[in-house]
């Protein structure tokens, strides 16, 4: 006999589905029973499952997922409690605009046995509460309850829809445990869950209309100074060539604008950096301005604004930014659309209106951007070699330190490395000192609820396996923390996805003294040390590398000797190629303690 359960998974085993991070309770005894049925008779289980002690690492380890492969995951929680246990990882999934499916069971609504799965434990009646779906509402694509077996089929291909249209995004799945218990004829099953998957298509991307297309070539073929600002546009690696070709036929400068991805290799003449805040001096140059899929491209109350005259147009899957409390951007012209899409049609346009381009001036803005581009990156190279004492590493100096490391002893020369970027207060010193150029090397949450990398680690080993020869984690030791490495550690080991972690340990919280000093940079806290201020963890800070040992046999090594870091990052990397188990190396740098 099939129950409700049944279907809900072999439905999802049909629309592409494969993995399964669970943590289960009492409301899932039908999917237990049925994934042992499936074991006995089959062999196998229909989706891979991934025990995950925790919802959090949960979340972010099928984020981790979603984001490597494309492809959806499911993650299973118990009732209210593991809804909220899910924890910051729901916003980071919704900001992230990452496909992942939360299913949660509910609280019996029977209570005396009238049908099966009625409460028959106490915590079933403290549990059961008003709008369970409240707890993550306005953070999902959509929410849905199933009420019956007979149509579980469509109640998830119908969210399955939203998770994968653009905005992309997580949607919330609940039912009953008498709804899961339901028991379903085959036959009859067979018939009302009858279901054709391509029938049931993400929208079709969306192209800018052709007015907008041709206004917005004709002011970069006009352009003194075009500039284009990509936010989270390399979450699409497609969408890198086009960009770049883009830049190259008209001499556009190129900028990353907070983003989450590679959206332009470190590499090419015309990048010029990449901002999560500060003073962004290319738009007291620019004349034209495209913004491509940016959820903030620059702050107004650090002293940016396009300068007067410049034209401002802006491209995004959800240009308004729907689910913020506020947003804006003074613009020309703002479309919702697919910036691969958009991207395609300005380059088809430019093809076009080949003859009306000045490559006099094209090409000599080329040979400046190109020059402004070498300064760049002499300037972090010179910031790698730098220490304001010879005895106390610098985040650059750790940080070029290991991209030396992974590139002479990984088998791809670094070109095959998978890197997490949560360095949060270094956030944009490990995209510049790392320098990734392969679309798709480096990613981060695109939210910001810290400790997303620990977990995502272990989905990017499971939806990349081979793909890439090293997953390098960079993160901050209050990150670390956040992280729940005691059950990261565990799953990493369990499911044999062993990963470097890079700690760049400053003693604490660096970015609530940043905040501090962003509005009070000469008062009392701003020669306050860090454990004074509550947010510096002092000398008797853990022994991190040893949390992930004890969890999940960890390799770790502390290190604070700038002379030592080549060698112990050469020994890390080995114990993850070689030994197949994960390496912890805690970087010790200038403390939060050091007033400056």
């Amino acid at each position: 006999m099939l129950t409700t359960a049944s279907v809900f998974l072999d439905t999802l085993r049909k629309a592409g589905v494969t993995h399964a991070f669970v943590n289960w309770g009492n409301d899932h005894p039908a999917f237990l029973e049925e994934l042992e049925r499936q074991r006995v008779e089959a062999g196998e289980t229909a989706l891979e499952i991934v025990t995950s002690p925790n919802e959090m690492v949960a979340l972010s380890a099928a984020q981790g997922f979603a984001q490597v492969t494309g492809v959806p995951a499911l993650v299973i929680v118990h009732v209210d409690c593991g809804t909220q246990a899910l924890a910051g990882a729901v916003h980071n999934v919704d900001r992230g605009r990452t496909p992942v499916l939360i299913f949660a069971g509910m609280a019996p609504f029977s209570g005396q046995g009238e049908l099966k799965g009625s409460k028959n434990e106490w915590p079933m009646w403290p549990q059961d509460v008003p709008d369970q779906a409240a707890i993550v509402r306005q953070y999902m694509r959509h929410c849905t309850q199933i009420m019956s077996g007979k149509n579980v089929s469509k109640t998830l291909l119908r969210a399955l829809q939203f998770a994968m249209s653009e905005p992309k995004g997580p949607v919330y799945i609940s039912a009953r445990r008498e709804a899961l218990e339901e028991e379903l004829d085959p036959q009859a099953a067979q018939v009302t869950n009858a279901v054709d998957i391509k029938k049931w298509p993400a929208i079709y991307p969306t192209a800018v209309p052709q007015d907008a297309v041709d206004t917005i070539t004709d002011a970069l073929l006009s352009a003194k100074f075009p500039l284009i600002l990509a936010g989270h546009t390399g979450r699409d690696t497609s969408t890198v060539e086009p960009l770049t070709q883009l830049a190259d036929k008209l001499g556009i400068a190129l900028f990353m604008a907070g983003s989450s991805a590679v959206s332009v290799p470190y590499s090419h003449p015309h990048f010029l950096g990449i901002s999560f805040g500060g003073k962004n001096a290319l738009l007291d140059e620019a004349d034209v301005i495209v913004v491509l899929d940016a959820d903030v491209p620059w702050i107004d109350a650090k002293g940016n604004a396009p300068r007067p005259g410049a034209k401002v147009f802006v491209v995004d899957p959800d240009p308004l930014k729907q689910t913020y409390g506020w947003s804006h951007v003074d613009a020309d012209i703002i479309c919702r659309a697919d910036v691969g899409v958009a991207l395609r049609q300005l380059l088809a346009a430019a093809d076009a209106a080949a003859a009306r381009i000045d490559t006099a001036a094209v090409a000599a803005r080329s040979r400046a951007l190109a020059a402004r581009h070498e300064e760049l990156i002499a300037g972090f190279v010179r910031a790698e070699a730098t220490l304001r004492d010879p005895a106390v590493a610098e985040p650059p100096f750790v940080l070029g330190a290991l991209r030396t490391a992974v590139a002479a002893h990984t088998p791809s020369h670094g070109a095959q490395t998978l890197w997490l970027n949560e360095g949060i207060s270094n956030y944009p010193g490990v995209f510049d000192h790392i320098r990734p150029s392969v679309p798709g090397s480096m990613i981060a949450s695109g939210g910001s609820s810290l400790g997303w990398a620990l977990g995502a680690a272990v989905g990017t080993g499971l939806g990349a396996k081979g793909k890439h020869d090293l997953t390098v984690a960079v993160v901050g030791d209050g990150t670390f923390l956040f992280g729940v490495p005691s059950t990261a550690y565990w799953m990493a080991r369990r499911y044999k996805t062993p990963y470097l972690t890079v700690i760049i340990n400053n003693g604490g919280w660096a970015s609530p003294k940043a905040s501090l000093l962003g509005i009070y940079p000469n008062g009392l806290g701003s020669q306050a040390p860090g454990s004074r201020l509550s947010v510096g963890f002092g000398p008797d800070m853990p022994d991190y590398s040893q949390i992930a040992a004890a969890a999940g046999g960890a390799w770790g090594r502390r290190v604070s000797d700038p002379a030592e870091f080549e060698q112990v990052f050469k020994e890390a990397i080995r114990v993850v190629l070689e030994e197949k188990r994960c390496a912890v190396v805690d970087c010790i740098v200038r403390s939060i303690e050091v007033v400056s």
